[in-house]
């Protein structure tokens, strides 16, 4: 059986060609980098070289200016090599397409940071979790603080689960502004005087993402670098949908694995390889009718997403229902990868027991199963 790979068209564009170039590269180093619980550099060298980080930056200001299906092919493309350096480089180049796709940052903002990712190849993500007020997506307003002086800010704080904290340039930190109800989003230059990262990340999931903690003691920052401020009901995020995409490629991988061994595993108790088993040949339809679903579930709403912006507005639960689809989906195809390998998958030689426990991993990713069923539900009861 031919391998599975996120997009047929992969060998036709050079993007993707050099995307699942890299992602086999990355797959030779995952275990390195998950045993040791390190920020993956030389991933990161490899798509700072390829000119990546520039993916979803507009054209206009020198990136490639992806469209979101093409960012998520490519997200889940790097996924079926390393997980967590797909998540990761996600939070970069999804922070970009938001903004370009919004453009709600104050002045030339948003160009002067572009170029900085095309010229300087600088690193980014946001900054919004808390361990006190937990997920963003629950509500509430941060702890962390703005408070203004001398035209400027003074940022105190501290965020969790900052993926990329070590290896980071600049963050988008929210926090809320001093006085009142107000959330605003800061950009944050990590070499200023009062930025800080503890590391605390040890987790058995998605290890190489080093989602550690981000700390502002007294950080000054200029009055302009207040980017936006926070009113009214959120706005739905599409590109949040890197999430799921991420946790198919990670799936893939599995069902390739289990493919690759079935096809040359031939235990004496049998005349040759298991894939040749009723049972072996029904966990293997299982999971490609799983993988199905979930393409057709993810590029569907991606579709729908771009061919009929007048529905976006109304688009929250549909983005979030597909999180839940494909997340659940991608466990599911996981396990029944582990079944088909057996025992072996539980090596820590094995890949499937690194897959087995990153596809944990996106449960637990906002929005949570929770809050997208009650929501579902509340709209279907009116």
């Amino acid at each position: 059986m031919k391998e599975d790979t996120p997009m047929a068209i992969a060998d036709t564009i050079p993007i993707l060609r050099k995307a699942e170039e890299l992602s086999k590269t990355f797959s030779d180093r995952a275990a390195y980098y998950d045993e040791n619980n390190l920020f993956p550099k030389e991933n990161f060298n490899d798509l700072k070289q390829a000119g990546f980080l520039a993916l979803t930056v507009p054209k206009q200001y020198g990136g490639e200016g992806l469209t979101l299906r093409q960012f998520l092919e490519f997200q889940e493309l790097i996924a079926t090599g390393d997980g967590a350096t797909a998540l990761s480089l996600g939070w970069h180049l999804g922070v970009i397409l938001e903004a370009g796709e919004k453009q709600n940052w104050r002045g030339r903002a948003f160009e002067q940071l572009c170029r900085k990712v095309v010229n300087d190849q600088i690193l980014l993500n946001q900054a919004a979790t808390e361990s006190i007020t937990g997920s963003p997506s629950r509500g509430g307003l941060p702890s962390t603080s703005a408070v203004k002086k001398d035209g400027g800010w003074v940022l105190n704080g501290t965020k969790s689960f900052t993926s990329m904290a070590v290896a980071l340039d600049y963050s988008l930190v929210t926090a809320r502004i001093s006085g009142t109800d107000t959330k605003g989003t800061f950009l944050v230059d990590h070499r200023l005087p009062g930025v800080g990262v503890r590391e605390t990340w040890d987790t058995i999931s998605m290890r190489a993402t080093k989602s550690d903690d981000l700390y502002l003691d007294h950080v000054h920052i200029k009055g302009e670098d207040l980017l936006f401020t926070h009113s009214g009901k959120p706005s739905p995020e599409s590109w949040y949908l890197q999430v799921p995409a991420v946790y198919l490629g990670i799936a893939t991988a599995a069902r390739n694995e289990a493919v690759s061994f079935a096809q040359s595993f031939s235990p004496s108790t049998l005349p040759g390889p298991i894939k040749d088993t009723p049972e072996v040949q029904r966990k293997i339809g299982e999971i490609d009718l799983e993988l199905f679903t979930c393409r057709h579930v993810l590029y569907g709403t991606v579709d729908k997403w771009e061919q009929k912006p007048e529905k976006r507005p109304e688009s929250a639960s549909e983005l979030a229902a597909t999180k839940y689809v494909v997340t659940n989906s991608a466990n599911r195809v996981v396990d029944l990868a582990m079944r088909v390998i057996g025992a072996r998958s539980l090596s820590r030689t094995s890949p499937l027991q690194r897959h087995f426990r990153d596809v944990r991993a996106g449960l637990h990713n906002p929005p949570s199963d929770d809050i997208v069923l009650v929501n579902i539900g509340r709209k279907g009861l009116g």
